[in-house]
């Protein structure tokens, strides 16, 4: 089995190198609240779904923001507190960057996370 999430980052990460404007990815619900994610952080500019050939996919307008992007394996448990342990780790600066955690309450970004005070898993990194 392909990890499909790391396949979709990485499409997104080798289109946004080289300048494109939109990608084409596979659709499943964790890549669309992943993309949701970085559309309400303006790291893209939209995205849709749509179908070819009896498979859903999603096309991604990209901004050329991305400096870089990768999944976070394995998918590590953190607490509200380590969350600033991992902050460290995989974005360059405090405010410059964000992780995507999957918390109960749904997809959020490290900052929100740490307002609610709730841990979750880690997803993805980008910045």
């Amino acid at each position: 089995m392909v990890d499909k999430v790391a396949d979709a980052i990485n499409k997104i990460k080798t289109n946004e190198r080289i300048g494109r404007l939109e990608c084409i990815l596979e659709s499943t619900k964790l890549t669309k609240l992943i993309l949701k994610v970085m559309k309400e952080e303006k790291y893209i500019e939209d995205f849709e779904e749509f179908t070819d050939n009896k498979f859903k996919k999603i096309r991604v307008k990209l901004l050329n923001k991305i400096n870089n992007i990768g999944v976070i394996k394995p998918r590590f448990a953190v607490s509200a507190n380590e969350i600033i342990k991992y902050e460290m780790q995989y974005i360059p600066s405090k405010d410059f960057g964000t992780l995507i955690i999957s918390t109960p309450q749904g997809l959020m970004t490290n900052r929100e996370a740490k307002a609610k005070n709730i841990g979750g898993r880690l997803i993805a990194y980008i910045y």
